[in-house]
Protein backbone atom coordinates (compact mmCIF):
# COMPACT_ATOMS: atom_id res chain seq x y z
CA UNK A 1 0.00 0.00 0.00
CA UNK A 2 1.33 3.29 -0.82
CA UNK A 3 -0.08 6.31 0.48
CA UNK A 4 0.64 10.00 -0.36
CA UNK A 5 0.25 13.53 0.75
CA UNK A 6 0.71 16.95 -1.90
CA UNK A 7 -0.14 20.22 -1.18
CA UNK A 8 -1.58 20.99 -4.82
CA UNK A 9 -2.32 24.99 -3.48
CA UNK A 10 -5.31 25.34 -6.10
CA UNK A 11 -6.77 21.96 -7.52
CA UNK A 12 -8.53 24.08 -10.30
CA UNK A 13 -4.68 24.95 -11.55
CA UNK A 14 -2.82 21.48 -10.40
CA UNK A 15 -5.80 18.95 -11.42
CA UNK A 16 -3.73 17.89 -14.54
CA UNK A 17 -0.65 17.75 -12.88
CA UNK A 18 -2.22 15.28 -9.99
CA UNK A 19 -3.47 13.44 -12.91
CA UNK A 20 0.27 12.96 -14.73
CA UNK A 21 1.36 12.42 -11.42
CA UNK A 22 -1.01 9.92 -10.64
CA UNK A 23 -0.92 8.18 -14.32
CA UNK A 24 3.26 8.22 -13.51
CA UNK A 25 3.01 6.11 -10.36
CA UNK A 26 0.84 3.52 -12.40
CA UNK A 27 3.43 3.53 -15.46
CA UNK A 28 6.22 2.99 -12.79
CA UNK A 29 3.98 -0.17 -11.70
CA UNK A 30 4.23 1.33 -8.57
CA UNK A 31 0.92 2.87 -7.73
CA UNK A 32 -0.58 4.96 -5.11
CA UNK A 33 -3.52 3.39 -3.09
CA UNK A 34 -4.51 6.99 -1.52
CA UNK A 35 -3.41 10.37 -2.10
CA UNK A 36 -4.19 13.42 0.58
CA UNK A 37 -4.61 16.48 -0.91
CA UNK A 38 -4.23 19.92 0.71
CA UNK A 39 -5.51 23.44 -0.49
CA UNK A 40 -7.84 22.62 -2.95
CA UNK A 41 -9.17 25.87 -3.06
CA UNK A 42 -12.34 25.15 -4.25
CA UNK A 43 -16.07 24.68 -2.87
CA UNK A 44 -17.89 21.77 -2.68
CA UNK A 45 -19.39 22.09 -5.79
CA UNK A 46 -16.56 23.04 -8.04
CA UNK A 47 -14.93 19.66 -6.81
CA UNK A 48 -13.55 17.37 -9.81
CA UNK A 49 -15.47 14.39 -9.10
CA UNK A 50 -15.81 13.41 -12.65
CA UNK A 51 -12.19 13.95 -13.63
CA UNK A 52 -10.81 11.57 -10.76
CA UNK A 53 -13.45 9.35 -10.96
CA UNK A 54 -12.71 8.47 -14.62
CA UNK A 55 -8.85 8.49 -13.24
CA UNK A 56 -9.76 5.37 -11.20
CA UNK A 57 -10.04 7.60 -7.63
CA UNK A 58 -12.81 7.63 -5.61
CA UNK A 59 -12.63 10.71 -3.08
CA UNK A 60 -13.74 11.88 0.27
CA UNK A 61 -13.77 15.63 1.08
CA UNK A 62 -14.52 19.01 1.88
CA UNK A 63 -14.11 22.49 0.56
CA UNK A 64 -13.97 26.09 0.65
CA UNK A 65 -14.34 28.75 -1.78
CA UNK A 66 -10.33 30.56 -2.28
CA UNK A 67 -8.66 28.88 0.79
CA UNK A 68 -8.18 25.46 2.98
CA UNK A 69 -10.09 22.37 1.95
CA UNK A 70 -8.58 18.84 2.12
CA UNK A 71 -9.23 15.33 0.34
CA UNK A 72 -8.51 11.58 0.23
CA UNK A 73 -8.15 10.44 -3.23
CA UNK A 74 -8.59 6.41 -3.11
CA UNK A 75 -7.50 4.02 -5.65
CA UNK A 76 -10.53 1.97 -6.62
CA UNK A 77 -8.86 -1.24 -7.69
CA UNK A 78 -7.26 -1.35 -4.17
CA UNK A 79 -9.17 0.65 -2.21
CA UNK A 80 -12.05 -0.19 -0.24
CA UNK A 81 -15.19 1.67 0.49
CA UNK A 82 -14.66 4.95 2.58
CA UNK A 83 -16.22 4.44 6.17
CA UNK A 84 -16.59 6.46 9.35
CA UNK A 85 -15.98 9.50 7.24
CA UNK A 86 -15.23 12.67 9.06
CA UNK A 87 -14.57 16.08 8.17
CA UNK A 88 -12.66 18.51 10.72
CA UNK A 89 -12.29 18.19 14.09
CA UNK A 90 -15.29 17.27 15.94
CA UNK A 91 -16.54 19.45 18.77
CA UNK A 92 -14.08 22.21 17.80
CA UNK A 93 -16.05 24.75 16.57
CA UNK A 94 -13.94 26.45 13.33
CA UNK A 95 -15.37 27.75 9.43
CA UNK A 96 -12.00 26.60 8.22
CA UNK A 97 -11.70 23.48 5.70
CA UNK A 98 -8.48 21.81 7.29
CA UNK A 99 -9.57 17.90 7.99
CA UNK A 100 -10.92 14.75 6.37
CA UNK A 101 -10.60 11.37 7.56
CA UNK A 102 -11.92 7.93 6.27
CA UNK A 103 -11.67 4.44 7.32
CA UNK A 104 -10.21 1.93 4.30
CA UNK A 105 -10.82 -2.07 5.83
CA UNK A 106 -8.89 -1.69 9.10
CA UNK A 107 -6.70 1.57 7.77
CA UNK A 108 -7.74 4.57 9.18
CA UNK A 109 -6.56 8.00 7.34
CA UNK A 110 -6.70 11.36 8.18
CA UNK A 111 -5.67 14.26 5.47
CA UNK A 112 -5.37 17.60 7.49
CA UNK A 113 -3.44 21.11 6.29
CA UNK A 114 -2.65 22.40 8.97
CA UNK A 115 -2.42 26.10 10.12
CA UNK A 116 0.22 28.51 9.12
CA UNK A 117 0.53 30.54 11.52
CA UNK A 118 1.47 33.50 10.15
CA UNK A 119 4.14 34.94 12.99
CA UNK A 120 4.67 34.16 16.71
CA UNK A 121 3.02 37.32 18.45
CA UNK A 122 -0.28 36.81 15.74
CA UNK A 123 -3.67 36.37 16.46
CA UNK A 124 -3.08 33.50 13.43
CA UNK A 125 -0.04 32.04 15.33
CA UNK A 126 -2.25 31.80 18.76
CA UNK A 127 -5.51 30.33 16.21
CA UNK A 128 -2.54 27.43 15.22
CA UNK A 129 -2.30 26.21 18.84
CA UNK A 130 -5.53 26.10 19.76
CA UNK A 131 -6.51 23.93 16.56
CA UNK A 132 -3.18 22.15 17.27
CA UNK A 133 -4.12 21.52 20.83
CA UNK A 134 -7.35 20.10 19.27
CA UNK A 135 -6.08 18.29 16.62
CA UNK A 136 -3.86 16.26 19.44
CA UNK A 137 -6.69 15.68 21.79
CA UNK A 138 -9.07 14.37 19.11
CA UNK A 139 -6.22 12.10 18.10
CA UNK A 140 -5.37 10.29 21.11
CA UNK A 141 -8.85 9.21 20.67
CA UNK A 142 -8.95 8.06 17.10
CA UNK A 143 -5.77 6.10 18.19
CA UNK A 144 -8.16 3.93 20.54
CA UNK A 145 -10.52 3.21 17.84
CA UNK A 146 -7.88 2.89 14.94
CA UNK A 147 -4.72 1.23 15.59
CA UNK A 148 -3.99 1.58 12.03
CA UNK A 149 -3.82 5.23 11.48
CA UNK A 150 -1.95 7.43 9.60
CA UNK A 151 -1.99 10.96 9.53
CA UNK A 152 -1.23 13.04 6.27
CA UNK A 153 -0.58 16.76 5.53
CA UNK A 154 1.23 19.83 5.31
CA UNK A 155 1.85 20.64 8.57
CA UNK A 156 3.68 24.00 8.51
CA UNK A 157 5.86 22.82 11.06
CA UNK A 158 9.11 21.70 10.23
CA UNK A 159 10.20 19.34 13.60
CA UNK A 160 14.05 19.88 13.19
CA UNK A 161 16.83 22.14 12.12
CA UNK A 162 18.04 19.91 9.58
CA UNK A 163 14.53 20.06 8.09
CA UNK A 164 15.09 23.99 7.84
CA UNK A 165 17.71 24.96 4.57
CA UNK A 166 19.32 27.97 6.93
CA UNK A 167 18.31 27.20 10.35
CA UNK A 168 20.37 30.36 11.93
CA UNK A 169 18.23 32.40 9.37
CA UNK A 170 15.04 30.85 10.66
CA UNK A 171 15.84 30.70 14.38
CA UNK A 172 12.25 31.64 16.34
CA UNK A 173 10.12 32.40 12.81
CA UNK A 174 6.80 31.41 12.05
CA UNK A 175 6.76 26.86 11.01
CA UNK A 176 10.07 26.48 12.93
CA UNK A 177 9.30 28.42 16.61
CA UNK A 178 9.46 26.15 19.84
CA UNK A 179 5.89 25.87 20.85
CA UNK A 180 4.96 24.80 17.19
CA UNK A 181 7.98 22.17 17.46
CA UNK A 182 6.54 21.06 20.86
CA UNK A 183 3.40 20.84 19.49
CA UNK A 184 4.95 19.03 16.45
CA UNK A 185 6.35 16.34 19.44
CA UNK A 186 3.12 16.06 21.53
CA UNK A 187 1.68 14.39 18.34
CA UNK A 188 5.04 11.53 18.32
CA UNK A 189 4.09 11.16 21.98
CA UNK A 190 0.75 9.84 21.35
CA UNK A 191 2.86 7.31 19.69
CA UNK A 192 3.10 8.29 16.23
CA UNK A 193 5.94 8.11 14.25
CA UNK A 194 7.60 10.10 11.20
CA UNK A 195 7.66 7.92 8.29
CA UNK A 196 10.46 10.23 6.47
CA UNK A 197 12.49 9.75 9.76
CA UNK A 198 12.25 5.77 10.03
CA UNK A 199 15.14 5.63 6.96
CA UNK A 200 18.29 6.99 5.97
CA UNK A 201 17.91 9.93 3.98
CA UNK A 202 19.58 12.72 2.03
CA UNK A 203 21.30 16.00 3.74
CA UNK A 204 18.42 19.11 2.78
CA UNK A 205 15.63 16.67 2.18
CA UNK A 206 12.75 19.14 2.10
CA UNK A 207 9.26 19.46 0.65
CA UNK A 208 8.47 23.16 0.10
CA UNK A 209 10.36 26.18 -1.61
CA UNK A 210 8.74 29.41 -2.05
CA UNK A 211 8.43 30.61 -5.22
CA UNK A 212 10.28 33.82 -4.79
CA UNK A 213 13.97 34.28 -5.08
CA UNK A 214 14.80 31.08 -6.67
CA UNK A 215 13.95 29.26 -4.03
CA UNK A 216 13.88 25.87 -5.42
CA UNK A 217 16.70 26.25 -7.72
CA UNK A 218 19.37 27.19 -4.00
CA UNK A 219 16.86 24.42 -2.44
CA UNK A 220 16.10 26.41 -0.09
CA UNK A 221 13.52 24.86 1.44
CA UNK A 222 11.72 23.43 4.24
CA UNK A 223 10.22 20.17 5.06
CA UNK A 224 6.76 21.05 6.38
CA UNK A 225 5.07 17.86 4.67
CA UNK A 226 4.42 14.68 6.68
CA UNK A 227 2.97 11.52 7.04
CA UNK A 228 2.96 10.64 10.82
CA UNK A 229 2.15 6.46 11.66
CA UNK A 230 0.72 4.77 13.93
CA UNK A 231 2.83 2.04 15.61
CA UNK A 232 0.97 -0.63 14.13
CA UNK A 233 1.40 1.04 10.26
CA UNK A 234 5.27 2.28 11.32
CA UNK A 235 6.31 -1.47 11.78
CA UNK A 236 5.05 -2.21 8.29
CA UNK A 237 6.52 0.83 6.66
CA UNK A 238 9.10 0.04 4.36
CA UNK A 239 9.77 3.40 2.65
CA UNK A 240 9.31 6.75 2.67
CA UNK A 241 10.64 9.89 0.07
CA UNK A 242 10.08 13.29 -1.34
CA UNK A 243 9.21 13.59 -4.83
CA UNK A 244 10.73 16.52 -6.37
CA UNK A 245 9.68 15.60 -9.92
CA UNK A 246 6.46 17.66 -9.57
CA UNK A 247 8.27 20.80 -8.21
CA UNK A 248 10.24 20.90 -11.86
CA UNK A 249 7.23 21.14 -13.90
CA UNK A 250 5.18 24.26 -14.88
CA UNK A 251 3.50 26.14 -12.83
CA UNK A 252 3.68 24.04 -10.15
CA UNK A 253 2.66 24.16 -6.56
CA UNK A 254 5.31 25.35 -3.72
CA UNK A 255 4.95 21.76 -2.38
CA UNK A 256 5.85 18.09 -4.01
CA UNK A 257 4.47 15.11 -2.73
CA UNK A 258 5.74 12.88 -0.17
CA UNK A 259 5.25 9.15 -0.26
CA UNK A 260 5.38 6.04 2.31
CA UNK A 261 5.11 2.40 1.39
CA UNK A 262 3.73 0.29 3.61
CA UNK A 263 3.26 -3.38 3.73
CA UNK A 264 -0.64 -3.82 4.50
CA UNK A 265 -3.73 -3.41 2.32
CA UNK A 266 -6.80 -2.10 2.73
Amino acid sequence: MRIATWNVNSLKVRLPQVLDWLLEQEKAETPIDALCLQELKMPDDKYPLAELESAGFHSVFTGQKTYNGVAILARNATMATPADVVRNIPGYDDPQQRVVAATYGDVRLVCAYFPNGQAPDSDKFTYKLGWLQAMTAWLQAEMAKYPKLALLGDFNIAPEDRDVHDPKKWEGQNLVSPPERDAFKALQALGLADAFRLFEQPEKSFSWWDYRMFAFRRNAGLRIDHILLSPALRDVCHACVIDRVPRTWEQPSDHTPVVATLATGA
